[in-house]
């Protein structure tokens, strides 16, 4: 397997930033270096830290998806925990008092939803404003920085689960991403970026030596992150997205599917490097707890060939075909779509475009984003 180091591996080379200042640390479970030791605890030993940020799931990856939580002590260091997700996604006037220097340190999974990526943002935009540096201590991106693949998110349907014009797939690691960031947000931010030593863009999580640690409790495996890409739009809707199985993200379905009808329909699709399955499973919590779902399991079986963007949306195309009384996309005002906000446009929901038109229409999109992230990246 190939070596590599983290930015964190590499945190003597933030020395002269860090060193003799009140260091605020946003930070979860994924933040440890190659030996498992954790950032907070590294960081709490060789500088001063005077405040840890929580985002979604928790400092320690012990809270579900959409929890809120309280201000609380670390039980390990006794610093103060702030919660940035929740009743405030921002740091506060009072938050940035307890900090001179902000640092980073999360594993993503290298999809435009997850949220850190917006923890991240936000945190900058605050920073730059107090004038305070920052300072990302870099990670890899699990599924590699050379495809950049789906649809780039129209500003119009801006949320926390896609904030800014990004492919779905963007193919940046977090450093990278902060750097095209700053000068997205146009941010007078003094921004450090302690890079990774070892990583190339065509590398995936599983070719490489580093320990991995779930970057939230629904995303638990690399097989959940490749396929996380494209099955999360079923978030948006009222088929199960596998979530309160063993298989979140590889399991879609519902108790009114015929599984075998659509894998039948699916194998017709020829997919490249995609197979689904006819699968049952039970959730145990969220959608149709207790209840034996009906539907496929998502199988790659090439992962350079496969568009698991696409592949999702056209097994959507299928379920929408075969049952349009009883596929729901979910809203919470009414006027307000998750699916919308998923994809970053309503071109689908509201069934101007399918799967394959709307990869198409978004592929001129896609190349200008090549062209915008190239003066960001830091690796081959």
């Amino acid at each position: 397997m190939k070596s590599i180091l983290s930015g964190l591996d590499r945190l003597e080379m933030a020395d002269s930033v860090l060193k003799g200042k009140r260091i605020g640390l946003m930070t979860n479970q994924t933040g440890i270096d190659r030996s498992f030791r954790s950032a907070i605890d590294l960081l709490y030993v060789r500088y001063r830290l005077t405040a840890l940020f929580a985002v979604e799931h928790g400092i320690r990856g012990d809270v579900q998806a959409g929890e809120h939580y309280e201000p609380q002590p670390d039980p390990v260091t006794g610093v103060t925990v702030w919660a940035v997700y929740g009743k405030t996604n921002r740091l506060t006037k009072e938050m940035l008092g307890t900090f001179d220097v902000f640092c980073f340190d999360m594993q993503d999974v290298g999809a435009r939803f997850y949220t850190y990526l917006y923890a991240l943002s936000f945190a900058m935009e605050a920073c730059a404003k107090a004038g305070k540096p920052v300072v990302v201590l870099d990670r890899i991106n699990p599924l590699g920085g050379a495809r950049v693949e789906g649809t780039v998110l129209d500003t119009r349907f801006s949320s926390y689960v896609g904030m800014y014009p990004l492919p779905t797939r963007y193919g940046l690691t977090i450093g990278e991403y902060a750097l095209w960031m700053k000068d997205h947000l146009k941010l007078d931010l003094d921004l450090t970026v302690i890079p990774l030593a070892g990583w190339r863009r065509e590398d995936y999580l599983d070719a490489l030596d580093i320990p991995w640690v779930a970057p939230s409790p629904n995303c638990a495996t690399f097989h959940a992150a490749l396929a996380y890409i494209g099955t999360c739009v079923f978030e948006g809707t009222n088929v199960s997205e596998g979530r309160g199985t063993t298989l979140p993200f590889e399991y879609i379905g519902a108790p009114w599917i015929d599984a075998r009808m659509l894998e039948k329909r699916m194998e017709k699709r020829q997919l490249p490097g995609l197979y689904f399955r006819a699968a049952f499973f039970t959730p145990v919590f969220s959608k149709y707890a207790g209840q034996t779902c009906a539907g496929v399991q998502v199988h790659m079986t090439d992962r350079h060939l496969a568009n698991v963007i696409e592949g999702a949306l056209t097994l959507l195309d299928e379920i929408r075909a075969l049952y349009p009384d009883r596929l729901e996309f979910l809203s919470n005002t009414g006027d307000s779509y998750f699916i919308d906000k998923l994809l970053g446009t309503d071109s689908y929901r509201l069934g101007q475009q399918d799967a394959h038109s709307l990869m198409e229409v978004n592929a001129a999109k896609r190349e200008a984003f090549l062209e915008q992230r190239r003066p960001f990246l830091l690796y081959e």
